[in-house]
């Protein structure tokens, strides 16, 4: 059997003829290509969700930067700067960096902890506990939008499936 793509690989198994009898060699094809990558897919996928996020939310003064901070301080307000940062899955000087523009724009404020000066606490204002209903809503828009026409059942095993994915590859990665 020929490459039909410099982009699949083989695999070789035996073939058991009719009379049971090794009858050599098998190659099954493995897809490298875009399409099936499981990491692609998923990227590809996150990526449309979160270019139909940012349009949405854009128009309420929030960047997609400043959602994925928001939606971890509405959990839970008052972390740490680090405390974020880890949460969030971005590295101590890009949290800095998107907070001062956060706190720019009046959606947190920053204050020394009463307990250690060594450490800034992240509060919400005002402004973003007001946005927290609607930006909500629009992120679960945007998620039934992503839904539609999926049976629930696949939608439930779809989260099984991706949660089991994202705990073998952060195994792998400890």
């Amino acid at each position: 059997m020929a490459f039909e793509r410099h982009c699949m690989a083989t695999r070789r198994k035996s073939i058991v003829d009719d009379n049971g009898k090794n009858a050599g060699p098998r190659r099954h094809t493995i897809d490298f290509s875009l399409g099936g990558s499981l990491g692609y897919l998923v990227r590809d996928a996150n990526r449309a969700f979160q270019r139909l996020l940012e349009k949405r939310i854009t128009p309420h003064g929030v960047t997609r930067g400043q959602w994925y901070f928001l939606r971890v301080l509405w959990e839970e307000d008052g972390l740490s700067q680090r405390e974020l940062s880890v949460r969030v899955g971005m590295m101590e000087p890009t949290t800095v960096i998107a907070l001062r523009g956060m706190e720019k724009t009046g959606l947190i404020r920053r204050a020394r902890s009463a307990t250690d000066r060594r450490v800034t606490r992240v509060h919400l204002t005002a402004k973003a506990k007001r946005l927290r209903s609607r930006l909500l809503q629009i992120s679960q828009g945007v998620n039934d939008q992503g839904a539609e026409g999926i049976d629930p059942t696949d939608l439930a095993q779809f989260r099984r499936v991706i949660a089991r994915m994202t705990k073998n590859l952060d195994r792998i990665e400890q």
